[in-house]
């Protein structure tokens, strides 16, 4: 009986001395004066990166190897963002990798065997924002090629 006392108290001891150790280190970060100012650039660097993370940088079209890559790295990610539960995003690399696809109907019939319906439908209604993205690139290419 005397050894599952002590070792009680021993527990309350230690979960005291952890909690007071935590509001001392919350104290002493919250007085620092550039707590807020590291606290807003990270919320802010947090929203640009939440912000711009469909929107990868499409690759050289001209460079077939640039394109395979990107191919990809853009399939490998749509997975595993689905299979995360991160559908929103999943669907936006996977139509990257549409976009820049050689053979797109074929990898669209693989998709929709393979995605479940609701997620295909995602993905069909995100085609043409990101078809309209590398038309503009390819545009802004050609301009880049005539000077």
């Amino acid at each position: 009986m005397m050894g599952g006392k002590s070792s009680t108290i021993a527990a309350g001891v230690c979960g005291a001395l952890f909690v007071g150790y935590c509001i001392y280190f919350d104290r002493k970060r919250r007085s620092d004066p550039n707590f807020k100012n590291r606290l807003r650039e990270r919320r802010r660097n947090q929203a640009a990166a939440k912000q711009g993370t469909g929107l990868s940088k499409l690759p050289d079209l001209k460079d077939a190897e640039a394109v395979q890559k990107f191919f990809l790295e853009e399939i490998q990610l749509g997975e595993e963002l689905l299979a995360q539960g991160d559908y929103e995003n999943g669907v936006e690399h996977l139509t990257n990798a549409i976009a820049v696809c050689g053979q797109p109907q074929q990898l669209l019939q693989v998709l929709q065997q393979t995605l479940p319906p609701p997620v295909f439908q995602m993905l069909l209604t995100k085609l043409p924002t990101i078809s309209q993205r590398i038309v503009s690139a390819q545009g802004s290419l050609n301009e880049d090629d005539l000077e």
